[in-house]
Parts: structure tokens; sequence; C-alpha cells
């Protein structure tokens, strides 16, 4: 294993939430090397690589009106064209997928249904592309969605993909602003649970979430939030402040939750990504609201560890078994 290189290519902010100087010294003490990689030099020099662990996302989504930012991407997949041996965390076609909420909903619609016998659901969603308030009110209704409705840009990354809004009746609507995901909201006593997945392992992590919501149509304005202000690890807001007072829901079962990582895993072909869940106060199912492409794994002190369990276990498939132990013992030590 001596001498295997491991690229990591991410943004400047990626870079100092992940703690790359941390990754790089306990991938020396395994026997691997971290490279980071600058996307505005020739990757050619700045290799080989044995792996990449990236996340292209602000590339991706700039590439569709920058060239600048076209010419990165380009170049980027080039040199991976032409290393096919090069192990690259994770394929760019399915994070391009999931930075698009029209493509990840319909993935998660399909999850639901084979994930059926597990308790397992999503919440009945629209994709909306006009601004024709009347031809939006027919498609909540044909499609039978439920007030109050949660609405989230199309693009899943960047500043404005949190922001969000959740619109009591018919009349907000109006508020609605193309292309979007309208989404039936679910009433979950304000707790939202991130799934982060890291290769075989995945960690649960609880936060703060939207507080329940009377069902149906109700005379209220539009609340307009950022999804970052509600459910951030140290998010203190009045929209998840409970109105009253509910029995603790159950967590999410952990048969339920390998089922869901199993499915998604094979879904996707990827090792690095996180999955949004609520329990419904009403029945207890568990309810999948989005799916993130490398999340910042806040709140999971093992991230290091498992990512480079993985890194050796796709380098080396024998040391899988191995990588298991440690991942374990570490948590025990945890």
């Amino acid at each position: 294993m001596a001498g295997r290189r491991v690229g990591v290519c991410v943004s400047e902010k990626k870079r100092r939430r992940m703690k790359v100087a941390a990754l790089a010294e306990l991938c020396a003490s395994r026997g691997l090397q971290v490279v980071e990689i600058d996307l505005t030099q020739p990757m050619e020099s700045q290799g080989p690589f044995d792996v990449i662990v990236h996340k292209l996302s602000d590339v991706i989504v700039e590439a569709e009106h920058d060239s600048q930012s076209q010419q990165l991407l380009h170049n980027f997949q080039n040199y991976v064209s032409a290393h096919p041996r090069t192990v690259l965390l994770d394929p760019l076609p399915v994070m391009k997928q999931l930075l698009d909420r029209f493509a990840s909903y319909r993935i998660i619609s399909k999850l639901q249904d084979m994930l059926r016998d597990k308790n397992i659901c999503c919440p009945p969603y629209l994709e909306i592309n006009t601004a024709d308030l009347s031809a939006v009110q027919e498609a909540v209704d044909r499609k039978q969605l439920t007030y109050p409705l949660i609405c989230k840009t199309r693009v899943a990354h960047g500043s404005r993909s949190h922001e969000m809004s959740l619109i009591f009746n018919p009349a907000g609507l109006r508020d609605v602003q193309p292309p979007c995901v309208l989404q039936s909201f679910v009433n979950h006593g304000a707790v939202l649970h991130k799934v982060f997945v890291v290769g075989e392992d995945h960690f649960t992590v609880e936060r703060p979430s939207l507080k329940n919501f009377p069902t149906g149509p109700h005379d209220r304005e539009t609340i307009f939030f950022n999804s970052h202000e509600v459910s951030k690890p140290e998010s203190c807001s009045h929209l998840t402040a409970l109105d009253e007072t509910i029995p603790r829901l159950p967590a999410p079962s952990d048969d339920a939750m390998v089922a869901l990582v199993k499915k998604l895993r094979a879904e996707l072909g990827m090792a690095l990504f996180g999955v949004d869940v609520i329990v419904n106060i009403h029945n207890h199912t568990l309810t999948i609201i989005d799916i993130n492409i490398f999340p910042g794994y806040e709140g999971v002190p093992q991230f290091f560890s498992s990512l480079v369990n993985h890194i050796e276990s796709v380098l080396d498939p024998s040391h899988t078994s191995e990588a298991q132990e440690d991942v374990t013992d570490s948590q025990v030590e945890q």
C-alpha cells in the first residue's frame, strides 16, 4: 500500500471545513499520500493518483453559464478519462444528477417502491416549470398534494438552494418561483435525522427541524426560510420551537436505515453522500426528504477513519474486512 496517492479536489470552503491537513496526517500513518489538486494547473503534472476524492458541485453548477468553469470541468473529465485505473469518489454523472432536485426526487420515488416493506416512503411532490398560477394549482390538485407545501429550488447546491418556503393555501402558490419542487409537508416533531454515508459505513445525526403545522389549507402568509438557519447543529429558530407537547418520536430503526442506505448505494453507485429523513408523527413512517452529495459530516468524528478505510478497500479489496474491524474499534473507543 506504500506510495499510494490520494488526490483531494474540493473548494477552499470545503477544504477548511473538511480539515484536509488532518486527513493527510491520518493517511500518512496508513501509507497513503494526500495531494491537494489545483484545478487551475495541469492535472497531469500533479498526478498520478490512485484515488481522487472530490466535490466539484460549485464547478458543475457554474459550468452551466461560466466558460472558465466549463474549461476546469472539461480538464478534470479529460484527466479521468485518460486514467481509467484512477478510482473516482464519486462518479461525476451521478453527482450531476443529484444537483438537480427533479432527478434526485425521481430516484427517491423509485426507492419508495423498493422499500415499502420497511415502512419507508417519500412525500408526494411536483416538478414545477411554470409560473402560470392556474396550471400550478391544477397540478397540485391532480397530484393530491396536501397543504402546507414546502417549496425548494430545482438546483440543489449553492446558497440559493437553502432558500425554501412553506405555502399554506392555494393563494400562496403565487409565491412559487420556477423551476422548483413542491412537496407535501410532513409533520415530524421538529426533528431531522441526517444520515451520513461513507462507503460501507453510515452514521445518523439528529438535528433541529421545522415544527408541526396544521394539515390542510390555512389562512396564513407564506413563510420564507433558510434551511441552514433551521437545521444546523447550533440553529435556534422560532420555526423549530414546537407549539404543542408531543411524545418523543421513536428513532428510525437500524433495520430500516441499513436497508435504505444499501438501496441508495446500489442505486447511486456512490460512496460519499447524505440522506435527510424524518419520522411522521402520525404513523411513524420513515420519510425521505432529500439526498445530499458529499455533505459536511458535521457531528461524525469517525468520518476520516471511515473514509480512509473505504479508500483502502477500493484500492485493495482484501483490506475490507480489516478496515471494518478498524472502524468497529474506533467506535468502541469513542
